[in-house]
């Protein structure tokens, strides 16, 4: 399905463009919502005092009293096109002896897109969006303790139609469910405990099912420390450490035979099939939720053997492990890459001509070349893959709020995503008044990135 790559980059900028966004769907649910934690670094998973809980953790529900109405609005990445927007609407209530309800409503415009045919000719345009709705619970399970769950279902609209000769439509409707739970004065009467888990629910598909990606499946642990908690005067500390408990394997030889598949499921020889000896899928997947759960936290360094490399990734491979040889032609020290060719034909790696000299023979010989045709290592690459490489894919958000009495707030955060190369500050503030609460939330970064510059506009009321 060809179109417009503002959809594509925007895919791949939504979140922090790590986040495993090539390897789930529907990753539009992790964009975070509200102008307050849009200020304090999308640290809220401890927070969760307001009808926004009900996205962050719906576990905060339970200690509210009343009814609220929020809502906002934002001009998404507006350093990548100017009719990007999120709108996000939640609604909370306490019913006496029963609990807390409330729910959100979600939608993203992609905006208008260019349709091309496969030969690259304008077909017209279209637009693309998405929207979910989510249900929420809440209670209390002791004074200081609540649970809260979500039941929710999304659609996205990519396109009306598939291009060439793909079928159906390019849409996708799903389900799922959020689990939170929130434990104030944990291990200190100043110190709250937050945990989300979102997102749980049967893969998403659009055209093709047998290319269904995994939902966003998150892990938010949180803290809010109470370091100043006077009449006049507020001041917390917030921080949240998010997972993605999505396993995704690229090409990987599994069975250490040098070779990407070659079997079937029942391990019988099947050139160009995608499983090894022992019926284990070698080509590119996705482990299902219940077992991403417990992989998704080894799976970037315990799991898996050798990755088949393209020309500078995992993927589009050649099937197999290895094979060429590096000769420093220029005598550098570095693997310059790209596969040698004897272009003066006097059978010598002469200084200029590329550096990777193909091996003969088959791999697991002697003397196999244990580098791809680009000069990218593939022999014993996993022993190379460490615990650290599972840390880095850890997401940080870091946010601080400051009251003065109930009516005035400022606030400030830094959101921390090394993988994804993000590390934005946020600043923000926040009114209240006669049950009107406004806020206003400014995410900082470097010219060029999506994410820079982009202004979120809440409202509450509180009735």
């Amino acid at each position: 399905m060809k179109r417009s790559g503002i959809a594509l980059s925007l895919m791949i900028a939504l979140i922090n463009p790590v986040f495993a966004q090539s390897e789930a769907g529907a990753i539009f649910l992790l964009i975070a919502p509200g102008a307050r934690a849009g200020g304090m670094g999308e640290a809220q998973t401890a927070v969760a005092n307001d009808a926004y809980a009900s996205y962050w953790n719906p576990a905060g529900l339970g200690f509210l009293d009343g009814r609220e109405l929020a809502m906002m609005h934002v001009n998404w990445l507006p350093g990548l096109a100017d009719d990007l927007y999120y709108e996000f609407l939640a609604y909370r209530k306490k019913y006496p002896n029963l609990g807390t309800v409330g729910g959100h409503l979600i939608f993203l415009n992609l905006g208008e897109q260019i349709r091309t045919s496969e030969t690259g000719d304008e077909l017209g345009t279209f637009t693309s969006y998405m929207t979910a709705f989510s249900l929420s619970y809440s209670a209390l399970i002791s004074k200081n303790q609540s649970f809260g769950i979500n039941a929710k279902v999304s659609y996205q609209h990519l396109v009306e139609i598939g291009a060439g000769s793909e079928k159906g439509k390019g849409t996708s409707t799903d389900f799922g469910f959020d689990i939170g739970y929130m434990h104030k004065e944990w291990l200190s009467p100043n110190l709250t405990l937050g945990l989300n888990l979102s997102n749980l629910g049967p893969k998403v598909s659009f055209i093709d099912p047998d290319q269904a990606d995994p939902q966003p499946t998150n892990l938010s642990i949180g803290l809010n420390y109470s370091l100043i908690n006077g009449e006049f005067n507020k001041l917390n500390l917030v921080y949240d450490v998010d997972k993605l408990l999505v396993s995704s394997y690229p090409d990987m030889d599994w069975d250490g035979d040098g070779y990407i598949g070659g079997y079937d499921e029942d391990g019988n020889v099947s050139p160009g099939n995608d499983y090894n000896s022992d019926g284990k899928m070698e080509i590119a997947h996705t482990d299902p939720i219940y077992l991403a759960l417990f992989t998704s936290w080894v799976n970037d360094w315990f799991l898996g053997g050798d990755i088949d490399y393209g020309s500078n990734s995992p993927g589009n491979g050649d099937g197999v492990i290895g094979g060429y040889d590096w000769v420093d032609a220029d005598g550098d020290g570095n693997i310059d890459g790209g596969k040698w060719f004897d272009s003066d034909s006097n059978g010598v790696v002469d200084p200029g001509e590329n550096e990777m000299v193909q091996t003969p023979g088959q791999p697991n010989d002697e003397g196999w070349g244990s580098y791809n045709e680009y000069g990218i290592k593939e022999v014993g690459n996993s022993k190379d893959r460490s615990i650290s490489d599972e840390l880095d894919r850890l997401v940080h958000n870091f946010g601080m709020e400051y009251w003065y009495g109930k009516y005035f707030a400022i606030r400030t955060g830094f959101y921390y995503d090394k993988t994804g190369k993000i590390s934005n500050p946020t600043f923000g503030i926040g009114l209240r008044f006669s049950g009107y609460g406004f806020d206003f939330g400014y995410t900082y970064g470097e010219q060029g990135h999506p994410l820079t510059n982009t202004m979120r506009f809440s409202l509450n009321i509180e009735y």
